[in-house]
Protein backbone atom coordinates (compact mmCIF):
# COMPACT_ATOMS: atom_id res chain seq x y z
CA UNK A 1 0.00 0.00 0.00
CA UNK A 2 2.83 2.36 0.97
CA UNK A 3 4.67 1.56 -2.25
CA UNK A 4 1.59 2.36 -4.32
CA UNK A 5 1.13 5.63 -2.41
CA UNK A 6 4.74 6.65 -3.02
CA UNK A 7 4.42 5.83 -6.73
CA UNK A 8 1.20 7.84 -6.91
CA UNK A 9 2.79 10.78 -5.09
CA UNK A 10 5.83 10.65 -7.38
CA UNK A 11 3.55 10.65 -10.41
CA UNK A 12 1.73 13.71 -9.06
CA UNK A 13 5.01 15.62 -8.64
CA UNK A 14 6.08 14.59 -12.15
CA UNK A 15 2.78 15.83 -13.59
CA UNK A 16 3.05 19.16 -11.77
CA UNK A 17 6.64 19.64 -12.94
CA UNK A 18 5.75 18.81 -16.55
CA UNK A 19 2.82 21.21 -16.38
CA UNK A 20 5.22 23.89 -15.09
CA UNK A 21 7.50 23.18 -18.02
CA UNK A 22 4.67 23.65 -20.48
CA UNK A 23 3.60 26.90 -18.85
CA UNK A 24 7.11 28.41 -18.82
CA UNK A 25 8.18 27.73 -22.42
CA UNK A 26 8.08 30.82 -24.60
CA UNK A 27 5.66 30.79 -27.56
CA UNK A 28 7.22 29.84 -30.89
CA UNK A 29 10.05 27.75 -29.42
CA UNK A 30 11.71 25.25 -31.79
CA UNK A 31 11.33 21.49 -31.36
CA UNK A 32 15.04 21.05 -30.55
CA UNK A 33 18.13 23.11 -29.89
CA UNK A 34 21.73 21.92 -30.13
CA UNK A 35 24.06 23.45 -27.56
CA UNK A 36 26.98 25.33 -29.13
CA UNK A 37 30.39 26.37 -27.88
CA UNK A 38 30.08 29.84 -26.37
CA UNK A 39 26.52 29.29 -25.10
CA UNK A 40 25.71 29.95 -21.46
CA UNK A 41 22.98 28.43 -19.34
CA UNK A 42 21.33 31.82 -18.83
CA UNK A 43 21.36 32.67 -22.54
CA UNK A 44 19.78 29.33 -23.51
CA UNK A 45 17.26 29.45 -20.67
CA UNK A 46 16.18 33.04 -21.35
CA UNK A 47 15.79 32.24 -25.04
CA UNK A 48 13.28 29.45 -24.47
CA UNK A 49 11.87 30.01 -20.95
CA UNK A 50 9.94 32.97 -19.61
CA UNK A 51 11.61 32.38 -16.21
CA UNK A 52 15.20 31.27 -16.88
CA UNK A 53 15.95 30.51 -13.22
CA UNK A 54 13.41 27.64 -13.29
CA UNK A 55 15.31 25.52 -15.82
CA UNK A 56 16.63 22.90 -13.32
CA UNK A 57 13.13 22.19 -12.03
CA UNK A 58 11.83 21.83 -15.59
CA UNK A 59 14.62 19.51 -16.69
CA UNK A 60 14.30 17.42 -13.55
CA UNK A 61 10.77 16.55 -14.67
CA UNK A 62 12.40 14.31 -17.27
CA UNK A 63 13.65 11.03 -15.75
CA UNK A 64 16.15 10.48 -18.57
CA UNK A 65 18.22 13.47 -17.42
CA UNK A 66 21.03 12.20 -15.19
CA UNK A 67 22.50 15.59 -14.24
CA UNK A 68 20.36 18.58 -15.21
CA UNK A 69 22.96 20.96 -13.75
CA UNK A 70 25.50 20.35 -16.51
CA UNK A 71 25.05 20.52 -20.27
CA UNK A 72 27.71 20.31 -22.97
CA UNK A 73 28.23 21.55 -26.53
CA UNK A 74 26.63 18.93 -28.74
CA UNK A 75 23.76 18.21 -26.31
CA UNK A 76 20.37 18.30 -28.02
CA UNK A 77 17.62 19.94 -25.99
CA UNK A 78 14.20 18.55 -26.87
CA UNK A 79 11.53 21.27 -26.63
CA UNK A 80 8.71 19.45 -28.41
CA UNK A 81 5.34 18.09 -27.23
CA UNK A 82 4.83 14.35 -26.91
CA UNK A 83 1.65 12.46 -27.65
CA UNK A 84 0.06 13.24 -24.28
CA UNK A 85 0.52 16.98 -24.65
CA UNK A 86 3.24 17.18 -22.00
CA UNK A 87 6.33 19.24 -22.68
CA UNK A 88 9.74 17.59 -22.34
CA UNK A 89 12.93 19.55 -21.96
CA UNK A 90 15.71 16.99 -21.76
CA UNK A 91 18.93 15.63 -23.17
CA UNK A 92 18.83 13.29 -26.13
CA UNK A 93 21.70 10.86 -26.91
CA UNK A 94 24.49 12.83 -28.58
CA UNK A 95 28.20 13.00 -29.31
CA UNK A 96 29.86 15.70 -27.21
CA UNK A 97 31.95 18.20 -29.12
CA UNK A 98 33.78 19.56 -26.07
CA UNK A 99 35.03 18.03 -22.85
CA UNK A 100 33.83 20.84 -20.56
CA UNK A 101 30.23 21.82 -19.76
CA UNK A 102 29.03 25.31 -20.58
CA UNK A 103 29.01 27.90 -17.81
CA UNK A 104 26.03 29.75 -16.36
CA UNK A 105 27.33 33.20 -17.34
CA UNK A 106 30.15 34.46 -19.61
CA UNK A 107 33.08 34.18 -17.19
CA UNK A 108 35.21 36.50 -19.30
CA UNK A 109 33.01 39.42 -18.22
CA UNK A 110 33.62 38.78 -14.51
CA UNK A 111 37.09 37.26 -14.49
CA UNK A 112 38.59 40.14 -12.48
CA UNK A 113 36.11 39.51 -9.68
CA UNK A 114 36.71 35.76 -9.78
CA UNK A 115 40.51 35.81 -9.70
CA UNK A 116 41.62 39.14 -8.28
CA UNK A 117 39.04 40.19 -5.70
CA UNK A 118 37.88 38.86 -2.34
CA UNK A 119 35.70 40.08 0.52
CA UNK A 120 37.16 39.05 3.86
CA UNK A 121 36.56 39.55 7.57
CA UNK A 122 37.90 43.03 8.34
CA UNK A 123 39.73 41.88 11.48
CA UNK A 124 41.43 39.16 9.44
CA UNK A 125 42.63 41.75 6.94
CA UNK A 126 43.92 44.10 9.64
CA UNK A 127 45.79 41.28 11.40
CA UNK A 128 47.33 39.81 8.25
CA UNK A 129 51.07 40.08 7.40
CA UNK A 130 52.02 43.32 5.66
CA UNK A 131 54.72 44.87 3.47
CA UNK A 132 57.02 47.04 5.57
CA UNK A 133 59.67 48.08 3.03
CA UNK A 134 61.78 47.37 -0.05
CA UNK A 135 65.44 46.84 -0.90
CA UNK A 136 67.69 49.88 -1.21
CA UNK A 137 65.02 52.00 0.53
CA UNK A 138 62.87 52.08 -2.58
CA UNK A 139 59.40 53.58 -2.28
CA UNK A 140 57.68 50.92 -4.38
CA UNK A 141 58.16 47.24 -5.12
CA UNK A 142 58.28 45.61 -8.55
CA UNK A 143 58.74 42.06 -9.89
CA UNK A 144 62.28 40.82 -9.30
CA UNK A 145 62.96 43.21 -6.42
CA UNK A 146 63.17 42.25 -2.75
CA UNK A 147 60.18 42.93 -0.52
CA UNK A 148 60.29 42.95 3.28
CA UNK A 149 57.27 41.91 5.34
CA UNK A 150 56.32 41.50 8.98
CA UNK A 151 54.09 38.98 10.81
CA UNK A 152 54.84 36.28 8.23
CA UNK A 153 56.21 33.89 10.86
CA UNK A 154 54.84 30.72 9.23
CA UNK A 155 56.53 31.39 5.87
CA UNK A 156 58.93 28.85 4.38
CA UNK A 157 61.55 29.50 1.64
CA UNK A 158 60.03 28.86 -1.78
CA UNK A 159 56.48 29.48 -0.57
CA UNK A 160 54.42 31.93 -2.62
CA UNK A 161 52.04 34.51 -1.17
CA UNK A 162 49.44 36.76 -2.75
CA UNK A 163 49.93 40.49 -2.33
CA UNK A 164 46.56 42.17 -1.78
CA UNK A 165 45.37 45.73 -1.31
CA UNK A 166 42.25 46.66 0.70
CA UNK A 167 39.92 48.69 -1.53
CA UNK A 168 36.54 48.94 0.22
CA UNK A 169 35.00 48.29 3.63
CA UNK A 170 31.31 47.45 3.68
CA UNK A 171 29.27 48.56 6.71
CA UNK A 172 25.61 48.20 7.64
CA UNK A 173 23.50 50.66 9.61
CA UNK A 174 20.26 49.88 11.39
CA UNK A 175 18.12 52.61 9.86
CA UNK A 176 17.61 54.27 13.27
CA UNK A 177 17.25 57.81 12.04
CA UNK A 178 20.96 58.66 12.06
CA UNK A 179 21.39 58.19 8.31
CA UNK A 180 20.42 60.55 5.48
CA UNK A 181 16.67 60.44 4.73
CA UNK A 182 17.18 59.67 1.04
CA UNK A 183 19.22 56.54 1.82
CA UNK A 184 16.91 54.74 4.22
CA UNK A 185 13.29 54.29 5.20
CA UNK A 186 11.98 53.69 8.72
CA UNK A 187 12.82 50.19 9.93
CA UNK A 188 15.23 49.42 7.08
CA UNK A 189 18.99 49.10 7.32
CA UNK A 190 21.38 50.97 5.06
CA UNK A 191 24.82 50.22 3.71
CA UNK A 192 27.88 52.30 2.95
CA UNK A 193 31.15 51.38 1.23
CA UNK A 194 34.16 53.27 2.57
CA UNK A 195 36.84 53.72 -0.08
CA UNK A 196 40.16 52.61 1.39
CA UNK A 197 42.38 53.04 -1.66
CA UNK A 198 42.03 55.90 -4.16
CA UNK A 199 44.95 54.76 -6.31
CA UNK A 200 43.07 51.90 -7.96
CA UNK A 201 41.84 52.50 -11.51
CA UNK A 202 38.18 52.33 -12.46
CA UNK A 203 38.69 49.17 -14.51
CA UNK A 204 40.48 47.41 -11.69
CA UNK A 205 37.46 48.25 -9.60
CA UNK A 206 37.20 49.64 -6.23
CA UNK A 207 33.50 49.97 -5.51
CA UNK A 208 32.84 53.69 -5.83
CA UNK A 209 30.81 55.66 -3.36
CA UNK A 210 27.80 57.74 -4.26
CA UNK A 211 28.32 61.34 -3.16
CA UNK A 212 25.46 60.86 -0.68
CA UNK A 213 27.49 58.21 1.16
CA UNK A 214 29.32 60.74 3.30
CA UNK A 215 31.04 59.23 6.33
CA UNK A 216 29.95 62.32 8.29
CA UNK A 217 26.47 60.79 8.50
CA UNK A 218 27.39 57.23 9.18
CA UNK A 219 29.58 56.74 12.20
CA UNK A 220 31.10 53.30 12.61
CA UNK A 221 28.24 50.94 11.69
CA UNK A 222 28.22 47.16 11.67
CA UNK A 223 31.12 45.70 9.69
CA UNK A 224 30.18 43.42 6.77
CA UNK A 225 33.68 42.75 5.45
CA UNK A 226 36.58 44.33 3.60
CA UNK A 227 37.14 43.96 -0.12
CA UNK A 228 40.75 43.29 -1.17
CA UNK A 229 42.25 43.16 -4.65
CA UNK A 230 45.08 40.77 -5.52
CA UNK A 231 47.79 42.90 -7.14
CA UNK A 232 50.63 40.38 -7.37
CA UNK A 233 52.53 37.43 -5.90
CA UNK A 234 55.84 37.11 -4.11
CA UNK A 235 58.08 34.19 -3.13
CA UNK A 236 59.71 33.78 0.29
CA UNK A 237 63.53 33.90 0.25
CA UNK A 238 64.40 33.97 3.95
CA UNK A 239 63.03 34.72 7.41
CA UNK A 240 65.18 36.54 10.01
CA UNK A 241 63.86 37.55 13.42
CA UNK A 242 60.52 39.25 12.70
CA UNK A 243 61.22 40.26 9.08
CA UNK A 244 60.61 38.00 6.07
CA UNK A 245 62.40 38.62 2.77
CA UNK A 246 60.46 37.91 -0.44
CA UNK A 247 61.07 38.49 -4.13
CA UNK A 248 58.28 39.89 -6.30
CA UNK A 249 57.15 37.34 -8.89
CA UNK A 250 54.53 39.39 -10.73
CA UNK A 251 52.26 42.36 -10.15
CA UNK A 252 49.58 44.38 -11.89
CA UNK A 253 50.49 47.56 -9.95
CA UNK A 254 53.39 48.89 -7.99
CA UNK A 255 53.58 47.31 -4.55
CA UNK A 256 53.37 49.75 -1.62
CA UNK A 257 54.07 49.72 2.09
CA UNK A 258 50.99 48.51 3.91
CA UNK A 259 49.90 46.07 1.21
CA UNK A 260 48.88 42.77 2.80
CA UNK A 261 50.08 39.20 2.26
CA UNK A 262 47.65 36.29 2.10
CA UNK A 263 47.83 32.65 0.97
CA UNK A 264 47.54 32.12 -2.78
CA UNK A 265 44.06 30.86 -3.66
CA UNK A 266 44.71 28.07 -6.18
CA UNK A 267 40.97 27.50 -6.80
CA UNK A 268 39.39 30.94 -6.36
CA UNK A 269 36.02 30.09 -7.91
CA UNK A 270 33.69 27.40 -9.19
CA UNK A 271 32.98 27.92 -12.91
CA UNK A 272 30.06 25.46 -13.02
CA UNK A 273 26.82 26.39 -11.30
CA UNK A 274 23.27 26.98 -12.44
CA UNK A 275 20.63 29.74 -12.13
CA UNK A 276 18.08 29.15 -9.37
CA UNK A 277 15.75 31.06 -7.11
CA UNK A 278 16.98 31.70 -3.53
CA UNK A 279 16.88 28.55 -1.41
CA UNK A 280 15.99 30.81 1.52
CA UNK A 281 15.23 34.51 1.22
CA UNK A 282 17.69 36.77 3.08
CA UNK A 283 16.31 39.62 5.17
CA UNK A 284 15.99 42.77 3.06
CA UNK A 285 18.89 42.18 0.59
CA UNK A 286 20.08 45.23 -1.34
CA UNK A 287 22.44 46.36 -4.08
CA UNK A 288 25.18 48.05 -2.07
CA UNK A 289 27.98 48.88 -4.51
CA UNK A 290 29.21 48.55 -8.09
CA UNK A 291 32.13 49.31 -10.33
CA UNK A 292 32.80 51.07 -13.65
CA UNK A 293 30.20 53.72 -12.81
CA UNK A 294 29.49 56.40 -10.24
CA UNK A 295 25.72 56.51 -9.92
CA UNK A 296 23.97 53.73 -11.86
CA UNK A 297 24.69 50.49 -13.72
CA UNK A 298 22.91 48.47 -16.40
CA UNK A 299 22.86 45.01 -17.94
CA UNK A 300 26.08 42.93 -17.86
CA UNK A 301 27.72 45.00 -15.13
CA UNK A 302 28.85 43.69 -11.74
CA UNK A 303 27.33 44.74 -8.42
CA UNK A 304 27.87 43.81 -4.78
CA UNK A 305 24.83 42.76 -2.74
CA UNK A 306 24.29 42.73 1.02
CA UNK A 307 23.91 38.96 1.41
CA UNK A 308 26.34 36.06 1.32
CA UNK A 309 26.82 32.49 2.44
CA UNK A 310 25.80 33.35 6.01
CA UNK A 311 22.39 34.38 4.63
CA UNK A 312 21.99 31.24 2.49
CA UNK A 313 23.15 32.75 -0.83
CA UNK A 314 25.25 30.58 -3.16
CA UNK A 315 26.54 30.76 -6.72
CA UNK A 316 23.68 30.90 -9.22
CA UNK A 317 21.17 32.49 -6.83
CA UNK A 318 18.96 34.76 -8.92
CA UNK A 319 17.08 37.82 -7.67
CA UNK A 320 14.73 40.38 -9.17
CA UNK A 321 15.96 43.95 -8.70
CA UNK A 322 13.33 46.50 -7.66
CA UNK A 323 14.34 50.13 -8.21
CA UNK A 324 13.42 52.33 -5.27
CA UNK A 325 10.58 54.70 -6.01
CA UNK A 326 11.19 58.43 -5.60
CA UNK A 327 9.78 60.52 -2.78
CA UNK A 328 8.03 63.45 -4.44
CA UNK A 329 6.13 66.50 -3.28
CA UNK A 330 2.34 66.34 -3.31
CA UNK A 331 1.77 69.63 -5.11
CA UNK A 332 -1.89 68.88 -5.81
CA UNK A 333 -3.16 68.83 -2.23
CA UNK A 334 -1.83 72.30 -1.57
CA UNK A 335 -1.48 71.44 2.10
CA UNK A 336 1.48 71.85 4.39
CA UNK A 337 2.13 70.84 7.94
CA UNK A 338 2.65 73.21 10.85
CA UNK A 339 6.35 73.55 10.02
CA UNK A 340 5.51 74.84 6.55
CA UNK A 341 7.09 71.95 4.62
CA UNK A 342 5.19 70.36 1.73
CA UNK A 343 3.59 66.98 2.11
CA UNK A 344 5.40 64.21 0.25
CA UNK A 345 4.43 60.81 -1.11
CA UNK A 346 6.59 57.71 -1.59
CA UNK A 347 6.18 56.20 -5.06
CA UNK A 348 6.20 52.37 -5.29
CA UNK A 349 9.30 50.39 -6.25
CA UNK A 350 9.53 49.39 -9.91
CA UNK A 351 10.95 46.30 -11.65
CA UNK A 352 14.50 46.99 -12.85
CA UNK A 353 15.90 43.60 -13.95
CA UNK A 354 17.50 40.37 -12.75
CA UNK A 355 20.89 39.60 -11.28
CA UNK A 356 22.70 36.30 -10.69
CA UNK A 357 25.28 35.71 -7.95
CA UNK A 358 28.57 34.31 -9.25
CA UNK A 359 30.80 34.58 -6.16
CA UNK A 360 29.83 34.50 -2.50
CA UNK A 361 31.57 35.54 0.70
CA UNK A 362 30.26 35.49 4.26
CA UNK A 363 28.07 38.61 4.22
CA UNK A 364 28.59 40.04 0.72
CA UNK A 365 28.29 38.57 -2.79
CA UNK A 366 29.23 39.64 -6.30
CA UNK A 367 26.47 39.36 -8.90
CA UNK A 368 26.08 40.07 -12.61
CA UNK A 369 23.10 42.05 -13.86
CA UNK A 370 21.66 39.65 -16.45
CA UNK A 371 19.12 42.09 -17.85
CA UNK A 372 17.86 45.54 -16.95
CA UNK A 373 14.89 47.64 -18.04
CA UNK A 374 16.04 50.74 -16.17
CA UNK A 375 19.18 51.99 -14.37
CA UNK A 376 20.05 50.17 -11.14
CA UNK A 377 21.11 52.24 -8.11
CA UNK A 378 22.68 51.51 -4.76
CA UNK A 379 19.99 50.64 -2.26
CA UNK A 380 17.72 48.97 -4.81
CA UNK A 381 15.84 46.08 -3.21
CA UNK A 382 16.22 42.40 -4.16
CA UNK A 383 13.16 40.14 -4.14
CA UNK A 384 12.23 36.62 -5.27
CA UNK A 385 12.53 36.29 -9.08
CA UNK A 386 8.88 36.26 -10.10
Amino acid sequence: MIKKFVMLLGGMFFTVAVYAAASQLRPGHPDTYTVRKGDTLWAISSRFLSKPWLWPEIWQANPQVRNPHLIYPGDVLNLSLDGTGATHVGLEPRVREEGEPITAIPLGEVRTFLKEMRVMNSDEVEQSPYVVGFEESRLRGTPGAKIYARDLDSAQPGQRWAIVRPTQRFRQHAGDGHTPDELTRPGQGSFVADELDSDVSMTASPWHEDSRHDTHYWGKGSDRGTEVTVIGTAEVVAHNNDVTTLVGVDSTREIRKGDRLMPVDDKPYDPYFYPHAPKSMPADPRVIAFTDARNTVGAHQVVAISAGSAQGVDNGTTFTVMAQGDRISDDVSGNSDIRGSQRTVQLPDEFAGHLMVFRTFENVSYALLMDATRPVHRGDRLVLPE
